[in-house]
């Protein structure tokens, strides 16, 4: 039996980045400092513990998140390690739901690009306190105050140094620690063997001048230093540390560390920093959650005497287990073999083992409480965002934001066996990855897979095609189009069917409006008075309208951003039923859309272009003709950068137009941004095509 640990001793934290900043190779040094692993795994090798799928050690890239568990001195950290590719946006988003804390790792020489701004906004967003890790610092062009720089300004973060880089690119040496005073140098290459000295006479201006601006950085957010600061009196490294932690904690400061993972300096120094400054699940906020039964708001305490209380935060296939599901314990205790309540369908489940994750080794334990993350085996119904607790306590925390795809592909089976076996692989990727997403094109009888981006679903294909051994074939990317409405409109639906014996009664009036606010989707809202419509029928109004939004009237694509608002209609006592008023519904909205001037909309990509100043002016004329609009344009060393807003039909295959272009020598980064109205001449081509062959979708 293992030895408990106290909830205060525990580190739920991530890391993240941008994409080839050193997250992974930083996730194995921790393994390695920790005692998880004898070896070092390297990325570039493919053998890094934290990749384990074969598409992640191809490309040298992490695509799903690995969840894994080390000991640090008196505390246990449970680690993810996230990817940084904007493809797979939702693994990060998903893990820093569950998280209490992060490391934020950026490259010294890039600096904060335009994933780090993402991921650092998805932290925003969940509220998660991070300490950031100024990595590759002995690669040429590595700048320390420079990133701390542009996080202030790009981040907009209270950050500031509490170490600083000894020895320069090649000749860095060692760490200066601000907030004990001492330079830790390291003396072989494995960084295990270090020594802590004095600090360096010719270093002591430096230090002394960051060493203040860490004062006044924390004063700001903490009474106690800036009176001590005010008085000169001599702050001790303890009241620092506190100070530090307390401002992690709240969210209102960021201490950055520096180092080289790759050359094994500084991660010991990281793995203090995650157990001094980040919380344990007793320092976050209790989270909240809604009771199912009566809708108000409850706070779930954060004990093991509590209720049982998880959030099922990943959902992933393995080939000898079958199903596990990542869970995240907030409050209470599970044990193996037991029953649980899935709150979000109001189903029962039985949890058959428990297992905690190591990548992608497993090991059984017999139970897991508050504060612990773990994979559970043997639920049926339970998906990513739901919550599991007992019966007799239960209660909905609020689930995870999934963003909508941008592409597309239709995909075929290759024979008619191959049929069943896609349709499940189909549905395995579906339960794991919430962006991804299936759907049947009724019209050409195709089925259409649509992600995040190119990459996404080339791993997707990759994996039905060697994981789940099925043969089949797919059409080229089409860009995923929606279709919304530009004015207000109040429409009407009439379903009437007399065909002997009972007939059919459904008459509905809807008042239709662009959503005030992008990205809202449809929403629907019931303003009948005085029973014009029955309540038992509204429902079958709401399902009719978002039955008829998943195909627009201009090309059959999936309507968004519309404002539905139910304000009259009519029934017969004997002849209305559901399904006429979902007739009705529907019909309403077909006609509601055509009469309100519907437009397409297309995904516009938020695209960084870094350039070799020789080619800046071929790459700004390329994405000219491509219809993008230039943001900015930053010098980076040698280099250019340049920001734009493009559309993704005109980037497809985009990055052997740039290796064209420039010799190789540029690169570029991507994520879908917004959704704005496709110009005239574009839009008719699409919906011409349309009309011609029934459907937007070219065939196989």
């Amino acid at each position: 039996m293992e030895h408990k640990i106290g909830l205060d001793k525990i580190r739920n934290i991530g890391i993240i980045a941008h994409i080839d900043a050193g997250k992974t190779t930083t996730s194995e040094r921790i393994l390695f400092y920790t005692g998880k692993n004898y070896k070092l795994g390297e990325v570039h090798d493919g053998a890094a513990t934290m990749d384990w799928m074969v598409q992640e050690q191809e490309r040298g890239i992490t695509i799903t998140s690995a969840a894994t568990t080390c000991s640090w001195k008196d505390i246990r950290i449970n680690l993810i390690d996230t990817p940084g590719h904007v493809d797979f946006t939702i693994e990060v988003e998903r893990s820093l739901k569950v998280l209490d804390g992060a490391v934020v790792v950026f490259c010294g020489v890039g600096g904060v690009e335009p994933q780090s701004e993402t991921v650092w906004r998805q932290a925003d967003r969940y509220g998660v306190p991070r300490v950031a890790f100024v990595n590759k610092m002995d690669r040429v062009g590595s700048n320390f105050l420079d990133v701390i720089d542009q996080m202030h300004k790009r981040l907009g973060t209270n950050a500031a140094a509490i170490q600083v880089p000894f020895g320069k690119e090649a000749d860095f040496k060692g760490v200066i620690d601000l907030v004990e005073k001492k330079l830790v140098y390291y003396k072989d290459d494995l960084g295990k063997d270090m020594e802590i000295k004095e600090i360096p006479p010719e270093m002591i201006s430096e230090v002394q001048k960051q060493y203040t601006i860490m004062i006044e950085r924390l004063a700001e957010v903490d009474d106690k230093i800036m009176e001590d600061y005010l008085h000169n009196k001599v702050i001790s490294a303890a009241d620092l540390k506190s100070a530090i932690r307390k401002g992690v904690i709240a969210n209102k400061f960021t201490p950055v560390l520096c180092g080289s993972s790759f050359k094994n300096k500084g991660v010991q120094l990281v793995l203090d920093a995650i157990k001094d400054y980040l919380p344990s699940p007793l320092d976050v906020p209790s989270i909240k959650g809604t009771n199912p039964e009566t809708g108000e708001f409850e706070e779930i305490k954060v004990s093991e005497k509590a209720p049982f209380c998880a959030l099922c935060f990943k959902v992933a296939t393995d080939p000898y287990v079958g199903k596990i599901n990542y869970i995240r314990v907030y409050s209470g205790t599970l044990t193996a073999g037991t029953y649980i309540y899935n709150a979000s369908k109001r189903e029962r489940e039985r949890v058959t083992k428990i297992v905690k994750m190591h990548a992608n080794h497993q090991e059984v334990t017999d139970s897991i409480s508050c504060g612990e993350i773990a994979a559970a085996v043997g639920l049926k119904h339970t998906k990513t965002g739901e919550t599991l607790c007992t019966e007799s306590n239960p209660i909905v925390i609020e689930a995870m934001r999934f963003p909508e795809p941008v592409i597309q592909q239709a995909i075929e089976p290759k024979s008619k066996d191959a049929q069943e076996k896609l349709g499940l692989a189909l549905h395995k990727l579906e339960e794991e990855d919430p962006s991804f997403r299936v759907s049947y094109n009724q019209e050409t009888g195709q089925t259409l897979i649509a992600g995040m981006g190119q990459l996404h679903l080339e791993i997707i294909i990759d994996r039905i095609l060697r994981e789940f051994n099925v043969e089949a074939q797919v059409g080229q990317p089409q860009v995923a189009y929606r279709e919304t409405l530009t004015k207000k409109v109040r429409s009407v639906g009439k379903f009437i069917s007399q065909s002997g014996g009972r007939g059919q009664y459904g008459h509905c009036v809807l008042e239709m409006e662009p959503q005030e606010t992008p990205g809202a989707g449809i929403t629907f809202e019931d303003k009948i008075k005085s029973g014009a419509i029955p309540r038992e029928f509204i429902p079958a109004v709401k399902q009719g309208v978002m039955g008829s939004a998943k195909s627009g009237v201009l090309a059959g694509y999936p309507v968004n951003d519309v404002k539905v608002v139910l304000v009259d209609g009519s029934f017969h006592e004997v002849d209305s039923s559901e399904l006429a008023f979902q007739m009705a519904g529907s019909l309403a909205f077909s006609d509601g859309l055509k009469k309100a001037g519907p437009i397409l909309l297309e995904p516009i990509m938020d695209i960084e272009v870094i350039v070799p100043e020789e080619f800046m002016g071929q790459v700004i004329g390329d994405l000219s003709s491509r219809r993008a609009k230039i943001v900015s344009l930053a010098q980076r060393l040698n280099l250019r950068t340049i920001r734009a807003n493009i559309p993704l039909a005109e980037v497809f295959n985009y990055a052997t137009i740039l290796r064209s272009l420039t010799q190789g020598r540029a690169s570029y980064t991507m994520e879908p941004s917004f959704y704005t109205e496709v110009p005239s001449h574009i839009s008719e081509k699409i919906v011409s095509g349309f009309a011609a062959t029934g459907s937007t979708r070219k065939s196989l």
